[in-house]
């Protein structure tokens, strides 16, 4: 059997999923998905379920937050409208623009998606990919995912090398990164 959905006691239905990555068993909490568990091979559900059970209060926490993020994403879809991608576009490539001639950076290309879990990256051929979605974000949070991408243009990992060069366009970077959580909501 490669999965199962089994109704777990103080939690509700978990889905148990056979992986073939998964080397340990592995839960994860999802909002519009649920609560997951990883099964390697060679572990049995009974097993896993016992080992779900005994995470329960671990679970429970992390299913609390999961509604909020629920109840958020539900608020804010009712107020909130499509996003025209091509006006998109031309906002966020704009300000891109403004700021890599500002403080002397330069890239390649610029792509726009609509992504669920990314606000930018980086390429290593300097080309920039923007999800469309941050023109829901407030100017100061915009600018400082643009900055992020095109310090990437110069420094292609997270080392404190990258953090302070992005010190430098922004402030307290790290405190921004972590700002950036509070608006996970406008990914989905």
């Amino acid at each position: 059997m490669k999965s199962n959905t089994i109704d777990v006691a103080g939690i509700g239905q978990v889905l148990f999923e056979r992986s073939m990555r998964a080397k340990h068993i592995n839960i994860s909490v999802k909002p519009f998905r649920g609560v997951r568990v990883a099964v390697p091979y060679g572990v049995s559900f009974d097993k896993a379920k016992q080992f779900a059970q005994s995470k329960r209060n671990w679970i429970k926490k992390h299913l609390y937050k999961m509604r909020q993020v629920e109840k958020e994403h539900e608020t804010f879809s009712k107020h909130s409208t499509e996003i025209n991608k091509a006006k998109a576009r031309e906002k966020l490539v704009n300000r891109l623009n403004k700021l890599s001639e500002q403080h002397g950076f330069s890239y390649n290309k610029v792509f726009m998606r609509n992504q669920k879990t990314r606000w930018g990256s980086c390429s290593s051929k300097n080309n920039i990919n923007l999800n469309m979605k941050l023109v829901r974000l407030p100017d100061e949070m915009i600018d400082y995912v643009l900055l992020h991408e095109l310090v990437h243009t110069r420094i292609k990992n997270h080392t404190n090398a990258f953090w302070a060069e992005l010190n430098k366009f922004v402030g307290d970077a790290r405190e921004m990164s972590k700002k950036m959580k509070e608006y996970k909501v406008f990914l989905m």
